[in-house]
């Protein structure tokens, strides 16, 4: 099983742990999102200490590479990138709402598994939402084996939407969007979930990932953003 340093600095909630296959062996979390640039130096070298493995041992780093807050998304890039470039380990790229998906998924599951009833998600989909201002959200729908029926995209959300899917499925609906999504929807297959990811779950797809060797380039690659990042000057036409 390869071991693998995860770091997840996309979202209001950050978090890095090293795993072990998709075993956690030390994990810390932050959820102070305009401390996430102090936070995860720091945090590596105490996984790297609680875990007893140095960075020199680890077999690569993944990274979640966005959607999510544009400064969070280039925080977490530079420090996976210095760090594979500095200790000559492949990158891995795993876009943040499939790592939302997955901790929906694993909820789902432990949630149908405590009713006596058979753990598996069938017939449901999942939508995790990360909040763009106003009514704006990074979004996608997947299935329960993580396949997209929606590819990840910026969506103006309205009571319509996904509503040709709602139709046939419940979707649970997650992350920092779904708040603005509930008042707005009054589907009976509509359901939504405070589900939190972390590093933990970035690391069952990253393990996947390395398997299958899908390394990303370090000096060339970059966050994926799903709309252009605006400043200040840009609006003024600068």
């Amino acid at each position: 099983m390869p071991l693998l340093l995860n770091i997840d600095t996309s979202t209001e909630h950050a978090s890095a742990c090293i795993s072990n296959g998709t075993s956690v062996l030390a994990i810390e979390q932050n959820n102070e999102q305009k401390n996430h640039a102090a936070f995860i130096q720091s945090a590596i070298k105490k996984i790297s200490l609680i875990s007893n493995y140095t960075l020199s041992v680890i077999d690569a780093v993944a990274v979640t590479a966005g959607p999510g807050s544009y400064t969070g998304i280039r925080v977490g890039l530079a420090t996976a990138k210095g760090l594979c470039y500095a200790l000559n380990k492949p990158l891995i790229l795993i876009n943040t709402l499939e790592v939302m998906a997955q901790a929906s998924i694993e909820e789902t599951n432990n949630q149908l598994a405590s009713g006596n009833r058979k753990p598996e998600t069938g017939n449901i989909l999942f939508s995790p939402m990360i909040d763009a201002r106003r009514m704006e959200v990074f979004t996608a729908l997947y299935d329960g084996g993580l396949q997209p029926l929606v590819q990840p995209a910026a969506l103006i959300l309205n009571e319509h939407t996904f509503t040709e899917y709602l139709d046939d499925h419940p979707i649970v609906f997650s992350g920092s969007g779904h708040i603005k999504f509930k008042n707005i929807i009054q589907h009976p297959n509509a359901i939504f979930t405070g589900a939190h990811h972390h590093a933990g779950h970035l690391a069952i797809l990253a393990v996947k990932a390395y398997e299958q060797k899908q390394f990303a380039d370090v000096a060339y690659s970059e966050p994926l953003y799903l709309k252009e990042f605006f400043t200040a000057l840009k609006r003024a036409g600068r």
